[in-house]
Formats: C-alpha cells, structure tokens, sequence
C-alpha cells in the first residue's frame, strides 16, 4: 500500500496499543507497510454486524462505537472507542465475521489493518498471537466493567462516571 505518512504522535499510540506494544519493531514496520490511514467523517459506517472481517482499527484520533441492533430494532451501545483503542482484532485474526456494528461518532482517524496481514503475520510471528490475546484480554476486562456498573449503579451515577473517565 506504499508509504504511511504516520507523525511521531500517531507512532506514538501506535506503539502504545495493546495490539502492537509487545510486538518488536520489525513486526509492527510490516503490519504498516500493508495498511492504511483513514479519515472518516462523524456518522461514516466502518462495518456491519455479521459481514466479513476485512481489517480491524486502531483510533489514532476521533471517537468509534461499537453497537448491535437488538430484536426490537433499538441500538444497544456496546462501546466506545477513543485514540489508542484497537476495534475488531480478534474476528480478523480466526477469519471470521464482525459480531457488531461501527460508527464513527466523532470525525476519526484511524489505521486499517487488513486481517490477511495479521495472519501471515502470526504465521512467521507468534508474538503477534500473544499481542491479540492481551488486546482481548483488556477488551474483556473492560465488558466485565460494564456488566459490573450496569448492574450496581444507577443510570445517573453511570453517567457521572462516564463523565469523569472523559
């Protein structure tokens, strides 16, 4: 895909990530050399619930959330992804489908990974496979966080919350 033009603050967060931290400098070069910078404006779809996992996303700047449509046709809000946060790692590494939805919510910047680079990767790079299981990991621990104040707290006091994470 040629040259990113990716600055020392992108590079930063990049190299910050769950997904890339524990990756050496060689395997992070060659997952950059296969993708793409992307700018979408507020509202833009990334990707639909159950299509084909293409790529998976790390914000470098905006906001993305995540969502699924429930039987009753409302939106339920799964999360919300700011710079620094990966979206979709592991459907792209097992080659499936995207189990959500992604919205942007704010104009984003984003790097797009494409999963058939994830997976050579993995193939040469084992490390890479105990980068997503800590990605996961992290991603799992922050849903167990939400079932946790969804349960124990009041909506009022959830929003405060919110509030103060911002």
């Amino acid at each position: 895909m040629g040259e990113l033009r990716i600055d020392h603050y992108d590079r930063e967060a990049i190299h910050a990530a769950p997904m890339f931290s524990a990756l050496p400098p060689e395997a992070i070069d060659s997952l950059l050399c296969q993708s793409e910078l992307q700018f979408h404006p507020r509202r833009a779809t990334l990707f639909e619930q159950d299509e084909p996992a293409s790529a998976f996303y790390l914000v470098l700047g905006g906001w993305v959330k995540l969502f699924r449509m429930t039987v009753s046709g409302d939106e339920a809000v799964v999360g919300v992804f700011a710079r620094g946060d990966c979206i979709a790692e592991v459907p792209c590494l097992t080659g499936g489908r995207y189990p959500v939805s992604a919205e942007v919510v704010a104009d984003a910047r984003l790097l797009a990974v494409p999963s058939r680079g994830i997976v050579e990767l993995t193939r040469a790079s084992p490390e890479i496979g105990l980068a997503m299981l800590a990605s996961t990991s992290l991603h799992l621990r922050k849903l167990v966080d939400q079932i946790e104040e969804l349960k124990a707290r009041t909506g009022p006091q959830r929003l405060a919350n919110f509030l103060v994470e911002l």
